[in-house]
């Protein structure tokens, strides 16, 4: 039961072993629930690793499951205690997304489809600073700068020498011609994304114009894996809140949703060429600031 040094990998890892030792006791979490005289949503948001538990909780769930070995109650215990500690990320504050830059600093693999805009780990300090800044109006000053500065912190998973982070990439069309900061930030952008492209733990592929319908109609989202684990998340982001879906059929729901993309985007080579086009348009752009990146 060694724990991660991410706070929200030990909460989701001692969530999993609660949720082993409850259905092990033959309990539903409803009966836990009662028994612990706590709401039945608590023991799920537990066992899913959504908030922090008190190692007084974890006694008393141990003692309801009938676990008698003192070193399992003592290392679950312990795990309790460190998933109350700080992820790096919490020393900008009250961040939105913390339980998903949490989920991410763990990831082994995702696989993201992205209708409007380029990944957030793969974009250029330029590109977050504008998509930041003109996204989201309401931020003052200060607050738009920690996000960005978070941002560019999460984008070290993927050149971390050790574990990079493995990446699949789909990108829709309008987010390549969608002008964001200008033709400048645009080519600058393109050309970090194609250079991305070509590392072996990223792949990116475009979704173009003319595949016509298909099942990202929906929305951005990203299926998220875990080292050592055969769970897996799907993250939804949304203007105010967001939401993650852990439910098996869920999973697979927007597994064969994205299998349905990557068949209808473009393979990775004609997707450098297609970007690499786009980004020529941009430099034509901003040669002569009355273009824009039209149509190709």
């Amino acid at each position: 039961m060694a724990a991660n040094s991410n706070p929200t990998v030990r909460r989701r890892r001692l969530g999993a072993e609660l949720r082993r030792l409850r259905q092990a006791s033959g309990l539903k979490s409803a009966e836990a629930a009662a028994r612990l005289m706590v709401s039945q949503p608590k023991i799920s948001h537990l066992e899913n690793g959504r908030r922090a538990i008190h190692p007084r909780d974890v006694r008393d769930l141990c003692a309801i499951y009938g676990v008698t070995d003192q070193q399992v109650i003592d290392a679950l215990m312990r795990m309790a205690k460190e998933s109350g500690q700080q992820g790096w990320w919490n020393v900008y504050g009250d961040i939105p997304q913390s339980v998903y830059v949490g989920l991410e600093a763990d990831a082994a693999t995702v696989h993201a489809y992205e209708p409007m805009a380029i990944p957030d780990l793969l974009q250029t300090p330029a590109y977050a600073h504008a998509v930041i800044g003109e996204t989201i109006p309401v931020l003052t000053a200060e607050q738009a700068a920690t996000r960005l500065k978070v941002r560019l912190r999460r984008q070290h998973r993927i050149y971390d020498p050790a574990c990079p982070l493995r990446m699949w990439v789909i990108v829709d069309e309008s987010a390549l011609r969608r002008v964001v900061g200008g033709p400048d930030i645009m080519r600058e952008q393109l050309e970090h994304l194609n250079a991305l492209g070509t590392e072996p733990h990223i792949t990116v592929q475009v979704l173009p114009y003319t595949s016509g319908a298909h099942p990202g109609f929906a929305g951005r989202f990203c299926i998220l894996r875990f080292p050592d684990s055969p769970e897996a998340v799907v993250h939804l982001e949304r203007f105010t809140s967001d939401l993650y879906l852990e439910k098996p059929s869920d999973v697979q729901h927007y597994r064969v949703m994205y299998d349905h993309l990557q068949a209808q985007a473009l393979a990775p080579d004609s997707s450098r060429d297609f970007i690499t086009d786009i980004t020529k348009l941009y430099i034509d752009a901003a040669a002569t600031p009355e273009c824009g990146a039209g149509e190709r």
